[in-house]
């Protein structure tokens, strides 16, 4: 793919294992549309590799189908997320409660009431986002960190944030299927006006064959279990 913003290289905003589902290697745009900069967007979710569904919950396939599971159940939530780059802090909604049990039938009707009634222009980007934050990487480069966990977010607008300084944690709010990340650079601090842009991970490892290899300046696929620690 070429584009003059290819070399924008960030460090990864997670910690430990994690995949990515929707991820700009599997389709351009990720998320279907290039609307509110979602261009090159990926969402993260911890998953059990061990398992053949690779479930993001530590209960039975049966609970989930039939009742849901908790919050407290699912592998991602509440882990903390952390910043990419040095900048400032632009935008924070929060306080956007979380549903306290996950459900495929109920998550994903909201997620698809929401998509198709939801306009970028008129609405509140909380409503499909949860509770987000913006963060000015430097002039024409934006980060936002949507889903994230109720009355997580450290900080507040104006604050200057170091590279690698936790920002929130990892939640299940807007329209969330199942407690994730989705993370995207995108041109404008305004998300209803911006572009998506891509990037890269300046390092992370992918398992392979049964060996941790570290890639460099790469971006994972949607099959990829990766994993990242601040050396």
């Amino acid at each position: 793919m070429k584009d003059q913003h290819r070399s924008i290289i960030i460090e990864f905003p997670l910690r430990g294992e994690w995949q990515a589902p929707t991820t700009p290697v599997k389709k351009i745009p990720s998320h279907g549309t290039n609307r509110m900069g979602l261009r090159f967007a990926f969402d993260f979710v911890q998953v059990d590799w061990e398992k053949t569904r690779k479930p993001f919950y530590n209960t039975s396939f049966t609970r989930y189908f039939f009742f849901g599971v908790p919050l407290d159940k699912c592998y991602g939530w509440g882990k903390p997320i952390f910043a990419p780059c040095d900048g400032e802090i632009v935008t924070i909604r929060d306080g956007i409660p979380e549903r306290a049990v996950v459900h495929w039938i109920v998550d994903s009707a909201i997620a698809i009431k929401n998509a198709n009634s939801f306009n970028e222009y008129n609405d509140d980007f909380s409503k499909i986002a949860g509770n987000y934050l913006v963060l000015k990487c430097q002039n024409n480069i934006y980060m936002a960190f949507a889903h994230l966990q109720t009355n997580s977010i450290k900080g507040v607008v104006g604050d200057r944030i170091k590279k690698g300084e936790k920002l929130g944690n990892v939640g299940h709010s807007g329209n969330s299927t199942s407690p994730h990340l989705h993370f995207q650079l995108m041109d404008s601090a305004d998300i209803a006006q911006s572009n998506g842009l891509p990037f890269l991970f300046e390092e992370y490892e992918v398992y392979r064959k049964g060996v941790w290899e570290s890639v460099y300046n790469q971006i994972p696929a949607h099959t990829d279990r990766i994993r990242f620690y601040k050396k």
